[in-house]
């Protein structure tokens, strides 16, 4: 098992190694765990966590066959909410945010979590009716939002233009105060230093190739490119590739995958103070710390595997973005990149049990994995230490595609960032 330290990382900045795989060499897989956590995302890494810190838990290992936070951790766009319409999500969600404000106390390193606060724009009576909606059930889940005229949007966010005559004219906007940003690959980074502190393995370069079952039909441990290693509970937590795994063991997933691109604006001083989102268009808008314009899309319209996606797509965004913000009409494009999320058929997670005794999943998050970090490895945790899934995420059980008691949230979160 491998430590982290300043002190490593002081060596590989003098020696110009820039690469997380450098400075985190891979720890060497013992042949049995308590329990094997599949994907070192900031999922993953924060079910290790709360597993050794809050269950006493601690002969874990996290494989991931990238190295830690390489997958959709370091590839989205940092934003925090949960304004979500239903009641589960909203409590799921919210529970999140409950962590994320404490988060960087609890792990002793900084996540950079900012509450600047998610602003919702409406551009015709549809968005003033939906969102209007929204602020009625959050307020009923405890969950902050508030209605703010065109007037206040702009006065919250200058940058915004909100003329009559605008493509998108801008008539209101939901305003939740206690959302915001986090650095994204903080957080990974964060868990896994806690995780390894209490003894948690993490395992990188090391792609699981099947979970193995026993006689009984239980879980006995999991095939890796560095042997098999035997387990008494497998939890699978790999964003865009999760239906694969479980299709190893027997486990049929209701998942379908898509490209999600997004991408920064060349640096610039302070000029943005909020996390803007646009239904009507699929936009949404940053400033990161490091001073980018952060700017995203809904998923492509096309399933695929490729983390390149399509380029009209990015172009139709950047043109409403700059429609909304005329000032940034002369910002150049620094990158863009795209990941791959899965997604359920009512766009909500599925987090729990399975069929096959001792497999536990998390997965089918769609662009709401990052928001739900803490969240969503909280409960996690919870589920495989108890055996029975927390109260809050009991309602995101893969048997609901059977019954069909869904939480469809396709259309009624917004851009779903």
């Amino acid at each position: 098992m491998t430590h982290f330290s300043a002190l490593s990382l002081l060596k590989n900045a003098l020696t110009g190694q820039k690469n997380w795989q450098a400075q985190w060499p891979d720890s060497q897989p013992k042949s049995e765990y308590d329990v094997v956590i599949v994907g070192a995302g900031g999922h993953g890494l924060g079910a290790a966590h709360y597993l050794a810190k809050e269950h006493g838990i601690t002969n874990v290992a996290v494989i991931d066959k990238g190295w830690l936070g390489g997958g959709n951790t370091g590839r989205n766009t940092t934003i925090i909410r949960s304004n979500y319409l239903y009641d589960e999500s909203a409590k799921l969600y919210d529970h999140a945010l409950d962590l994320w404000e404490g988060l960087s106390q609890d792990l002793n390193y900084n996540v950079m979590f900012s509450r600047r606060g998610v602003l919702m724009l409406a551009h015709n009576v549809h968005d003033v009716q939906s969102f209007q909606r929204h602020i009625h059930s959050n307020r009923l889940n405890g969950v902050d939002n508030r209605w703010l005229s065109p007037q206040e949007a702009q006065e919250f966010c200058p940058p915004l233009n909100i003329s009559p005559n605008a493509r998108y004219p801008v008539m209101g906007g939901a305003l939740q105060m206690r959302a915001g940003t986090a650095r994204h690959d903080a957080v990974a980074w964060g868990y896994a230093r806690s995780a390894s502190q209490r003894g948690v393995d993490i395992i990188q370069n090391c792609p699981v190739t099947a979970i193995r079952r026993g006689p009984d039909g239980a879980v006995e441990g999991v095939e890796t490119a560095k042997g098999f290693i035997r387990a008494k509970k497998v939890a699978v937590s790999a964003a865009g590739h999760t239906s694969v795994v479980m299709d190893s063991a027997g486990v049929r997933m209701p998942l379908e995958s898509y490209p999600l691109q997004a991408l920064v604006s060349e640096p610039v001083k302070p000029i943005f103070p909020c996390v803007v989102m646009s239904n009507t268009v699929h936009a949404y808008i940053s400033q990161s710390d490091k001073g980018e314009l952060v700017i995203g899309s809904g998923t492509d319209q096309y399933t695929s595997y490729s983390q390149r996606g399509g380029l009209p797509l990015i172009e139709h965004t950047v043109a409403a973005i700059c429609e909304i913000f005329p000032i940034f009409n002369r910002m150049r494009m620094l990158r863009k990149w795209g990941g791959i999320v899965d997604v359920t058929p009512d766009r909500s997670p599925i987090i729990g049990t399975t069929p096959v005794p001792g497999l536990y999943v998390n997965c089918g998050w769609g662009t709401g994995g990052f928001k739900a970090t803490p969240g969503a490895a909280h409960t996690l945790a919870w589920t495989v230490a108890k055996g029975t899934p927390h109260d809050i995420n009991a309602p995101f059980t893969l048997d609901r595609f059977r019954t069909g008691r869904l939480i469809d949230e396709a259309a009624a979160a917004a851009v779903a960032h």
